[in-house]
């Protein structure tokens, strides 16, 4: 697996753990097993690897779970935002590529644990647009971006930010 110099921010939704790495991996990927499900509370779970030596935790310190004998799942103990996948064994750890400050940089290149993939999977990029234009849809995305407290997609050096 290649590594690659670039430097990588990410962290939970609330700002309670933070991570930045110098190096990263080309393995990003999507993986569709139940235990991956079950551990991000969705139907895959997005993922890309820091070499373990690069990973800095910036802030706070993520909770473990040990999923198996040799995974640790790793997230925010306040939040709940899931940030990483361990092979404890290994010489890297998967990031969730959604905890990252810039997702767009990681776009999947396989797919994997494809036994647990859901049925509906392979129909999602034809489903139609929820229809975001309607009055009631901005007046719900305005309302959640007017009290929005969620840590921004960047470093900051306190949090949360005064008001």
């Amino acid at each position: 697996m290649d590594r690659y110099a670039l430097e990588v921010s990410g962290g939970c939704q609330c700002g309670a753990v933070r991570y930045h790495t110098t190096e990263m991996m080309d393995n990003s990927h999507i993986c569709h097993c139940r235990m991956c499900q079950k551990a991000v509370g969705n139907v895959f779970a997005a993922l890309v690897a820091a070499p373990r030596e690069t990973l800095v935790w910036t802030r706070g310190t993520p909770a473990r779970f040990r999923s198996s004998d040799h995974v640790d799942r790793g997230f925010c103990r306040d939040c709940g935002t899931p940030l990483f996948y361990d092979d404890i064994t290994g010489n890297r750890v998967n990031l969730t590529i959604g905890s990252l400050d810039n997702p767009d940089l990681f776009p999947p290149g396989a797919n994997t644990g494809q036994e647990g993939e859901v049925s509906w999977f392979r129909s999602l990029t034809s489903i139609p647009d929820g229809g975001a234009t309607e009055t009631g849809q901005e007046k719900w995305a305005s309302a959640i971006k007017a009290t929005n407290h969620q840590h921004p997609d960047h470093d900051t050096a306190d949090w949360p930010l005064p008001r």
